[in-house]
């Protein structure tokens, strides 16, 4: 097998970028999926910023594996979807900006009260948009499996990624608990579209999340089956602690859920032992 390539979400250690840097470099990490930098999202910060973040990151020694955009995260019904489209032209110029081959995004927000079927064409018409977009740029966009949106479950994912096939997928075990998915049967149908991994955890009884290996998502199970698979990136996103940001990241009513078997003093602390915890996985 190939030696991993391991990124994070490294604004839950801190909000601003410098700190971000040092975070990563004490984990011994590769670089960044870049979501949010001196507390703005990434998506919206100017080009003259994103040159600024880069040249920082790329004098470390590190890189930017994937721009963690909130690209999808809007309602399907109230919020405009060509405005949306501009944000995303705008994502794709700063992830040429930080040198970023990947963008992540979803598959948008439905009504709690009606069947996700009935929007299936709505949300396939827009992505086949967005993915001609980013057609000939250079850059991927990439799918992640989220609460509340359509491709909440393994199902609805394999038809986002067979019937897009231009957008690859994101599998994430602990977003998958949390909607009453069995990971070890969402990897199966799923694990020819993914290109990489995200690493969190989580319980089925309540959703929390908790550090990679001590949940319910079959980690372990499935970073080393990616890996035969000749699969190497990954990246971090520890959930372990509240960070700024955070409520900006989900929709009223569906907010992470921080365990209390975990408790962490620090956010660096906190995102540490998720690193820690992805570790002691690929030493087994």
């Amino acid at each position: 097998m190939k030696n991993p390539q391991i990124f994070a979400f490294a604004d839950e250690a801190s909000p601003m970028i410098d700190n971000q840097i040092k975070a990563m470099l004490r984990n011994g990490l590769q670089g960044l999926e870049i979501r949010s930098v001196d507390g703005e999202n990434v998506s919206g910060i100017t080009i003259a910023k994103a040159k600024e973040v880069y040249q920082k990151i790329n004098d470390a020694g590190l890189s930017v594996w994937s721009i963690g955009s909130p690209i999808g995260k809007i309602d399907i019904i109230k919020d405009s979807f060509s405005e949306h489209l501009d944000v995303l032209k705008r994502t794709i110029d700063i992830a040429h900006e930080m040198k970023c081959g990947n963008i992540r995004m979803f598959s948008f927000y439905l009504p709690k009260d009606q069947e996700p079927g009935f929007f299936k064409n709505e949300v396939m018409d827009r992505l086949h948009q967005m993915a001609e977009m980013t057609a000939g740029s250079g850059v991927q966009l990439c799918h992640e499996n989220e609460k509340g949106i359509y491709g909440d479950n393994a199902v609805r994912c394999c038809e986002i990624l067979s019937e897009v096939p231009e957008i690859a997928g994101v599998f994430d075990p602990a977003n998958f608990v949390q909607c009453g998915q069995d990971t070890l049967e969402a990897w199966k149908l799923l694990k020819n579209h993914i290109k990489y991994l995200h690493i969190k955890d989580a319980m089925f009884a309540d959703g929390s999340v908790v550090p990679a290996g001590k949940g319910e998502g079959n980690v372990p199970a499935i970073v080393k089956a990616y890996m035969e698979m000749g699969g190497v990136c990954m990246t971090v996103e520890p959930h372990l602690k509240v960070f700024g940001g955070l409520k900006a990241l989900e929709r009223e009513g569906e907010e992470t859920r921080m365990g209390s078997r975990y408790v962490f003093e620090t956010n660096d602390e906190a995102f540490d032992a998720a690193c820690a915890a992805l570790r002691a996985i690929l030493a087994e």
